[in-house]
């Protein structure tokens, strides 16, 4: 695979951009803030995916990690399916891609969802037991002149460890989601031998949470439970032959850190769990944040340098309304940024302590107290890398700011459109009637 589809973008290529972007007249004064994504990265990365994985792999992209309908009509592209975490993301990703390329997950599915999600086709992981039990009446009480039989998986949790981060992690002892297996094997293993509908598994550890060692561990956990509820299946035959892996696979938001490529994770899951890369198995990933993390970046305008408190305060505006985990978590959650003057061309001279702050009436509104940046000036721009994931999907409607326009691109001298313009007051307004 070419490197410079899978690494992250360079200071000179967001340079690049951001020049050429004035030069279409893509943006105007009233944008002070625009996202920028590169769909030929982000359609590079999924083919990477692609290629690391066995033919006949359903790859799903996490619809909650970047949600827009361009980045995933981009990815539908490249053949992949979606991951749903709700009924208004199931919504988004039938008008993308059919329902037999998507996943619906959740842990809160209403009857009425899981009966549609059944009507519609589309594949289901329960996160509960009793969810199962709800599954079983539902589909009890189906026409006998309904479709295929249905794909149901259930999420286990192989309690392998909560990793780098408590609150994004998903196999310590305890979790919100899954069924953890070894306190209620014998009770997973009877939901097995009872519905020959359930013929998955669901394994998702954790995001940027865990080490793909501690992965690959949890993966097996649950394999070796599959391959465990098959043998007791007897006479009737193995019926678990889904195994979905999640996603989670971290991914690097500073140029010093090392983070697993696709393929070096594929390698690591075949030499422990090599059963899932015969044709037993059919593999089903959830991807979210390898895929697109890397491929967009945010430009704010400095609207202000406030002096004062032995600091230099930049105010833009781009805050905890886009980048919530920064603002609350800022030791694990820290993205570079780079200063460009007004007309995109990088801002130089010694680095400086810089406090990034954005614009929402409240302190804790902060991106960075310890941000080295050259001297930046009123008018500025302010750059901040790797926002592709887990940042716009999680926009706030907190003091009403308008949602920034969003600018796709395809690689360095490609095609410049826009994939949403800047929101309207009436939709802000909308939103609250």
């Amino acid at each position: 695979m070419n490197a410079a589809v899978g690494e992250r973008i360079p200071p000179s290529e967001l340079s690049a951009a951001y020049r050429r972007a004035l030069e279409l007249g893509l943006l105007s004064g009233d944008d002070t803030a625009a996202l920028f994504i590169d769909l030929q990265r982000l359609a590079g990365r999924a083919r990477e995916l692609r290629e690391a994985f066995p033919d006949g792999a359903l790859h799903t992209a996490a619809v909650k990690a970047a949600p827009l309908p361009p980045l995933l009509r981009c990815l539908a592209r490249e053949g992949m399916g979606l991951e749903v975490a709700s009924l208004g993301e199931l919504e988004l990703a039938r008008s993308v891609v059919p329902a037999e390329r998507i996943v619906f997950d959740s842990p809160a599915k209403t009857r009425a969802e899981l009966a549609y999600a059944l009507d519609l086709g589309a594949a289901i992981n329960a996160d509960s037991l009793d969810e199962v039990a709800r599954l079983a009446e539902l589909i009890a009480a189906r026409p006998a002149s309904a479709a295929a039989r249905p794909r149901i998986g259930l999420r286990l949790n192989p309690q392998v460890g909560a990793g780098r981060f408590a609150y994004t992690s998903t196999a310590a002892r305890y979790s919100k989601f899954g069924v953890p297996i070894a306190e209620f094997r014998e009770a997973l293993l009877e939901a097995y031998r009872a519905h020959v509908w359930l013929q998955g598994v669901h394994v998702h550890i954790g995001s940027q949470a865990c080490a793909p060692e501690q992965m690959v561990e949890g993966m097996r956990v649950a394999l070796d439970f599959a391959l465990e509820a098959n043998r007791r299946a007897g006479a009737a035959g193995p019926r678990v032959r889904i195994f979905d892996i999640g996603g989670g696979l971290p991914v690097a938001y500073a140029d010093g850190d090392r983070a697993p490529r696709m393929a070096e994770y594929a390698a690591l899951l075949r030499a422990r769990c090599p059963e899932l890369f015969t044709s037993d198995w059919r593999l089903v990933t959830e991807f979210g944040r390898y895929l697109s993390a890397p491929c967009a970046w945010a430009a704010s305008r400095i609207e202000y340098v406030k002096p004062g408190g032995g600091a230099r305060t930049l105010i833009i505006h781009l805050g905890a309304d886009m980048l919530l985990r920064e603002c609350y978590f800022p030791e694990h959650w820290r993205h570079e940024m780079v200063v460009l003057d007004a007309g995109g061309a990088p801002r130089g001279g010694p680095l400086e302590r810089h406090v990034v702050a954005g614009p929402l009436c409240f302190a804790g509104d902060v991106l960075s107290f310890e941000q080295e940046l050259p001297p930046a000036r009123e008018g500025d721009i302010l750059v901040i890398r790797d926002v592709g994931a887990y940042t716009f999907s999680m926009w706030s409607r907190f003091v009403s700011r308008q949602f920034p326009k969003v600018i796709g691109y395809h690689g360095p001298g490609g095609e410049f459109e826009v994939l949403k313009e800047r929101e309207g007051l009436g939709r802000v307004l909308d939103f609250w009637q």
